[in-house]
Formats: structure tokens, sequence, C-alpha cells
């Protein structure tokens, strides 16, 4: 099969299921590193638990998107 024929064939697939295939095919190429994914997970749960104190103030994405178009996009 060539690629071409994989690639029409997986378009022709449901939503969902090009999902899993494209997941698959992400995983393939950077498998998970549990070590790395429970780092992650805790600085996650740590920045969550300083905006919910109140310790660090959260700024919507539309703010940090405007800030980033000004700077580079000109």
């Amino acid at each position: 099969m060539k690629i071409k024929d994989l690639i029409n064939e997986a378009e022709s697939l449901p939503v969902e299921e090009r999902a899993i295939v494209v997941d698959s095919l992400l995983r393939s190429l950077n498998p998970p590193e549990p070590e790395i994914d429970k780092k992650w997970a805790a600085v996650a749960q740590k920045r969550l638990e300083e905006i919910r104190s109140g310790l660090v103030a959260a700024v919507p994405g539309e703010q940090v998107f405007e800030k980033i178009w000004k700077r580079f996009g000109g």
C-alpha cells in the first residue's frame, strides 16, 4: 500500500477514529515517559494550588495572545 493510499483511507475514517490514528502515530514518534509525566503533573498541581489560594492571579488567554501578537506579530 502506498503512503498516499494509506492517507486517503485514514481520511475516510470517522473523526473519532482519525483522532485515535493520529494519537497512535504521534505516540510512536514521541513515546510517553512516565517519570516526565509525573513531574509535569506535579507542576500543574502546584500551579493550580497557587491560583486557588490567590497567591497567583490567572491571566485570560485573550490577553496573553494579544501581548504575544503585539510583541511578535507586528
